[in-house]
Formats: structure tokens, C-alpha cells, sequence
């Protein structure tokens, strides 16, 4: 079984070609914009009025954000130029400001790490997100070592199921 995965696997990835890659930049330690702002600076990089609009956004959310959420000024009452946001969002992931998930087939969305490393699960029927430290998923990571021979992260590309109400639902 596992010969008959890796080779579909290996023909899914020459067919694919580049996917996406989940970041390894470390994560910037900050709990305010203005330790960000500092740590931009340090870096040779300004806090632009549009990369203060794009923090004050995700600092202001309560949940994860998809860039258009950004750019259209609904956190913020502000909008931005959705390119402009793409762009700062970019630097300050390089920067371990924040990630950016792929919760299913829609946009990315983005996130803050000023609480660390986050992984995720995510009902495939109610589209309900839930966080989790990575510690709590490190038995499944060990099964899937174990198995696979893989070092699993659920950073970037969720965990996928049903939540505990649609798995018992008709």
C-alpha cells in the first residue's frame, strides 16, 4: 500500500509542478504593533501607513483573515489596495509576524503570531476552525512518523475531518 501511495504521490507532484510552500522564517516575538514596528525598523524596513493598516487589521481581528478582508476596510473602516496588502502581508510573514493557511478551497488566510505557532483542524462539513498548540497534536504527528517516515505540521495546510457535532449528526 504504502509503494502504491508514494507513486501517486511522486506522478501528483511532477503534474503539479511548484506548490505551496509552507514559510520557515522563525517566529518574531511581540505582543504590540509597536514591537513590530521596532522589529521592521531593525530589519531596514519602514511601518508604512498601508502596513500599519494591514497590522492594525489583524491585531483588531478576532479570527483568521483572508486579504480581500483586509483590503476592503471591514476590520478597519479603511480600505487598501489589494495588492498593497499582499505585499505587506508577504514582509511581515518573512519577517514571522504572521502565517498564512489554507483552510480549504478559498482564499489564504492570515493570522498573528504573537501567541506562537499555531496549528489548525477544520470541519469539512460546518467549516468550523479550531486552534491548537502544536503540542496537542504531536500523537498524531508521532503516528504519522512512525508510519509515513514524515515530520507532519498542520501550520499551513490544516487537519481536516468532521467536528465532534457533525460526526455524530444524520
Amino acid at each position: 500500500m504504502r509503494v502504491a501511495c508514494k507513486s501517486v504521490i511522486l506522478a501528483l507532484a511532477r503534474t503539479m509542478g511548484r506548490v505551496t510552500v509552507a514559510p520557515s522564517s522563525a517566529r518574531l516575538p511581540f505582543t504590540t504593533i509597536d514591537e513590530v514596528a521596532e522589529a521592521l525598523r531593525s530589519a531596514g524596513t519602514r511601518l508604512t501607513t498601508p502596513r500599519r493598516m494591514v497590522l492594525e487589521a489583524l491585531f483588531a481581528a478576532d479570527t483568521l483573515l483572508t486579504a480581500e478582508q483586509i483590503a476592503d476596510g471591514s476590520v478597519t473602516g479603511v480600505p487598501l489596495d489589494l495588492t498593497s496588502v499582499y505585499r505587506n502581508l508577504e514582509r511581515l510573514e518573512e519577517l514571522g509576524v504572521v502565517r498564512h493557511m489554507h483552510i480549504g478551497h478559498g482564499a489564504s488566510v492570515y493570522g498573528l503570531l504573537s501567541d506562537g505557532e499555531r496549528e489548525f483542524l477544520v470541519c469539512e462539513r460546518c467549516w468550523k476552525v479550531t486552534v491548537a498548540a502544536p503540542e496537542q497534536l504531536d500523537r498524531v504527528r508521532a503516528v504519522i512518523r512512525a508510519e509515513f517516515g514524515y515530520e507532519a505540521r498542520f501550520t499551513h495546510f490544516p487537519l481536516h475531518g468532521r467536528c465532534g457535532d457533525c460526526a455524530t449528526a444524520p
